[in-house]
């Protein structure tokens, strides 16, 4: 059974079921999950918070209402990369019941250092592309900067996924761009007196920009070609400008 090939990959059974009927039920309320999956609402009310935390459910409020949904299946296998092969052979079979292609959000919330992590691993699935960002040093100071370091920047690199930043001039950044054409990057450092961000924002592929709040644990996926553009035009204006 599908369930039995997660809990192979290092999901918990609980987990697994919960998973499995996320998946097939698209978005939807605890109670649903815990009528689908055959486990008494309260413990699934549990299993779906340890979900979010492995990044593999999110949650979203509409009119008062919490919603959760599945994370696509692929990210399990980044997710556990020990057990890569296990989970491998259960990709196209949990594919196969999902709904996630046909009912997509468009804005999709991730929590936790977990989540940020798979909203930086969602960029890394545009090769040979480029990627405007507007940078903090909170990603040192207030994140996990061997992340960056050890696992995001190789893979990116790899990829050839070249980055125009644009950062505040102070000696943390300046440490992190030495290796600017090594590392596929272009950089405009600006007074931090006048550049006073404290999120990051990532522009990349044809419509999507992230926002994080390292601080807060907190980001989201925006997909729409029409910010994305409006914000490439506003980074392009301040790309060139002379402040």
């Amino acid at each position: 059974m599908l369930y039995e090939k997660l809990t192979k990959a290092g999901l918990s059974e609980s987990e697994a079921k919960v998973y499995l009927a996320s998946l097939e039920l698209g978005e939807t309320n605890i109670s649903r999950i815990a009528q689908k999956s055959g486990i008494k609402r309260t413990t699934a009310y549990l299993v779906v918070g340890i979900l979010k935390e492995k990044g593999l459910i999110h949650e979203i409020k509409k009119q008062r209402k919490t919603y959760f949904y599945a994370e696509d299946p692929r990210h399990i296998a980044e997710n556990m990369e020990q057990n890569l092969q296990d989970i491998k052979g259960a990709i196209p079979e949990l594919l196969a019941i999902s709904n996630f292609t046909d009912k997509k959000p468009s804005i999709r919330f991730y929590e936790g250092k977990e989540g940020i992590k798979n909203l930086y691993k969602d960029i890394l699935k545009h090769p040979k592309s480029e990627i405007l960002e507007w940078y903090s040093e909170s990603y040192a100071t207030e994140f996990n900067e061997s992340f960056f370091v050890d696992y995001f920047m190789p893979r990116r690199v790899k990829n050839k996924i070249w980055v125009r930043a644009i950062l505040p001039d102070n000696a943390i950044i300046r440490k992190m761009v030495k290796n600017n054409e090594k590392e596929l990057r272009k950089t405009k450092l600006l007074n931090p007196e006048k550049y006073n961000i404290k999120i990051n924002i990532n522009l990349y592929g044809k419509n999507k920009i992230n926002i994080i709040s390292f601080k807060e644990e907190i980001g989201l996926i925006i997909e729409s070609e029409k910010i994305h553009d409006s914000l490439k035009n506003i980074f392009e204006i301040m790309w060139k400008a002379d402040i």
